[in-house]
C-alpha cells in the first residue's frame, strides 16, 4: 500500500456511490476506489481514446516538444514514457495478451502504490499543452490520454487536493475564489466610479444581474479580487462599443477545473450552472472573458459534458472585439501604445481551441510595434502554468523550471510588454518575469485595446451591427 494513501489521500467525495473521504480507509473504501479507476479507464476504452492508447512506437521524438523534458531531460519526463503509464493499465485489463501475459507486454495492474505514481506522472509532470502530440510522427494525442490518466485518479478519489479544493469552490459557490455576490457587486461599482472618471463619461455602467441584455459576460474571478484592470478595461470597450451587457453576481466564473481535474461530471455540473444562468437573466449569448481553458471548456467541451446542444451561442470577447473593429463600432488609435509588444499563445485557447488569429488581428491595430515569438501560434510553447499546476504548490518549482523556455523566447522578442489572452497564463507569466528578470509587463488584450481607443467613436447601445 502506498504512503500517500496510507495518510488518506484519497480525496472527499462520493465514488461509485460510496463516500469517501481521508478517514475512511478501509479495505472495502479502496476496493471501491480501484473499482471506481478501473470503471474509469473501461469507458475510454470504448471511446475514441482506444485508439491512441494503442499507438505510440516509442520513437523518443516527442521529448524535444515538451517544454517540461526541454527543462529536466530525465526519462520521467517523456511525454510517451508518461503516456505509457496510462497504457499499461489498458494493456492490463483490454488486450488479451496483457490478461495473459501481462509481464511481457508492460500490462500493469491498478493498485493503490500505481495510483500514487499515476499523480505523479499526471498531475505533477504534465500540462496537457498538447504540443507532444501535434508533433508526434504518427499523430498520437498524448494530450488526450493524460487526461484519461487525470479521469482514471478522479474516479479513484486522488486528486491533488488543492485542486479538488478549487472544483469545490465552483460546486459550493458558484466561482473558484468564492467570491460572495455581495463582493461582486460592490467591485462593479468602485470599478464603475473610476472609469466614468477616466473616461470622463458618467453613463458609463457595469451592470450586475440586468435582466433582458444582449450579452452575459463571464470573467475570471481573480479580476474581481485581484486585477480588476482587465474588466474595467472590457467594460470600456463595451461602453465605446455601446453594447448592451452584463455580469452575474453569482455564477459568473469563466474558468473550469472540472477539465483540469478530470471529473467531467463536476465539468458539466460547472457548465449547466452558467448556462441556466444565462436563461435566468435573458441574454441572447455569453461572452467568455480572455481564459485559454474556459475558452475551451465553455466553447467546446461543455456541449459533450452535458450531452446537450447549446441554446445561444458562446463566444470570446476576442471575436466580439474583432467584430467591434470590422464593423466600425470602435476605433483603435496605435500610437497610444507605442511600447513593443509580443504576444503569448495560452495552449488551452490556440492549440486546443482554435482561436489563433483574432487576438493578432487586434494587436496589429491596437500597438504601433507587434512582434511574434518563435514558435508561435499552434507551435507555441506553454508558458508552464497549465493544466492546473499553478493550483498545486507542490509542483511549484517544476512548474517554474519548464518555464525558462517561455522566458528565453520572451526575452528573444525585445518586448516590453507581454500580452496573453488567459489571466492563468498570466499568472505564471507575471512568476516568471520576476525570477528570470525580463523586465516585462504582462497585459491582456482587452487592456491594450482599451487603451488605444479613440474615445470620440463612443456608440449608442444597439447590439451589433
Amino acid at each position: 500500500m502506498g504512503a500517500a494513501w496510507a495518510t488518506g489521500a484519497c480525496t472527499p467525495q462520493t465514488i461509485g456511490g460510496h463516500s469517501v473521504s481521508p478517514e475512511s480507509k478501509s479495505p472495502r473504501d479502496i476496493h471501491s476506489c480501484m473499482d471506481a479507476a478501473k470503471e474509469a479507464l473501461k469507458k475510454a476504452a470504448h471511446s475514441l481514446g482506444a485508439y491512441h492508447l494503442n499507438a505510440c512506437v516509442r520513437c523518443g521524438l516527442c521529448g524535444e516538444t515538451c517544454h517540461i523534458y526541454i527543462a529536466d531531460p530525465v526519462p520521467e519526463n517523456l511525454p510517451g514514457v508518461k503516456a505509457s503509464k496510462v497504457v499499461s493499465f489498458y494493456r492490463r485489463y483490454h488486450t488479451l495478451s496483457g490478461q495473459l501475459l501481462p509481464s511481457l507486454v508492460g500490462a500493469r495492474d491498478i493498485t493503490p502504490d500505481a495510483l500514487d505514481e499515476l499523480v505523479e506522472t499526471v498531475f505533477g509532470r504534465c500540462t496537457g499543452c498538447g504540443r507532444c502530440g501535434i508533433n508526434c510522427s504518427i499523430g498520437l494525442d498524448v494530450g488526450a490520454v493524460m487526461r484519461i490518466g487525470r479521469k482514471i485518479v478522479s474516479a479513484a478519489g486522488k486528486t491533488p487536493p488543492s485542486l479538488c479544493a478549487v472544483v469545490g469552490n465552483q460546486l459550493a459557490d458558484g466561482n473558484q475564489m468564492s467570491i460572495s455576490p455581495d463582493e461582486v457587486r460592490k467591485t462593479a461599482d468602485w470599478i464603475c466610479e473610476d472609469l466614468r472618471a477616466e473616461m470622463a463619461d458618467d453613463s458609463v455602467t457595469i451592470p450586475v444581474d440586468e435582466h433582458g441584455r444582449r450579452i452575459l459576460y463571464l470573467v475570471n474571478p481573480r479580476e474581481i479580487k485581484f486585477f480588476p484592470l482587465s474588466l474595467a478595461a472590457a467594460a470600456g470597450v463595451f461602453h465605446a462599443a455601446g453594447e448592451s451587457w452584463t455580469v452575474a453576481s453569482k455564477f459568473f466564473d469563466v474558468t473550469n477545473y472540472g477539465l483540469f481535474a478530470g471529473d467531467d461530471e463536476s465539468a458539466a455540473h460547472i457548465t449547466r450552472n452558467v448556462l441556466e444562468e444565462a436563461e435566468r437573466l435573458g441574454v441572447e449569448e455569453v461572452i467568455l472573458s480572455e481564459c485559454g481553458h474556459g475558452y475551451r471548456s465553455f466553447r467546446w467541451e461543455g456541449p459533450n459534458w452535458t450531452a446537450a446542444k447549446y441554446s445561444r451561442p458562446v463566444r470570446s470577447i476576442l471575436e466580439l472585439m474583432v467584430q467591434y473593429l470590422e464593423t466600425h463600432r470602435i476605433k483603435a488609435d496605435r500610437t497610444k501604445n507605442l511600447a513593443r509588444v509580443t504576444l503569448h499563445d495560452p495552449c488551452n485557447l490556440v492549440r486546443w481551441g482554435g482561436l489563433i488569429e483574432a487576438q493578432r488581428r487586434i494587436l496589429r491595430v491596437a500597438v504601433s510595434d507587434f512582434v511574434e515569438m518563435t514558435p508561435n501560434k499552434e507551435q507555441n510553447y506553454c508558458c508552464g502554468g497549465g493544466g492546473g499546476m499553478l493550483s498545486m504548490s507542490e509542483y511549484g518549482e517544476r512548474r517554474i523550471a519548464s518555464g525558462k523556455i517561455k522566458a528565453d523566447q520572451i526575452r528573444a522578442t525585445g518586448a516590453k510588454i507581454v500580452a496573453t489572452p488567459c489571466h492563468n497564463c498570466a499568472d505564471q507569466l507575471i512568476e516568471l518575469n520576476k525570477r528570470y528578470k525580463l523586465g516585462v509587463e504582462i497585459l491582456s488584450v482587452v487592456e491594450l485595446l482599451y487603451n488605444a481607443l479613440d474615445r470620440s467613436k463612443a456608440q449608442s447601445p444597439s447590439g451589433p451591427a
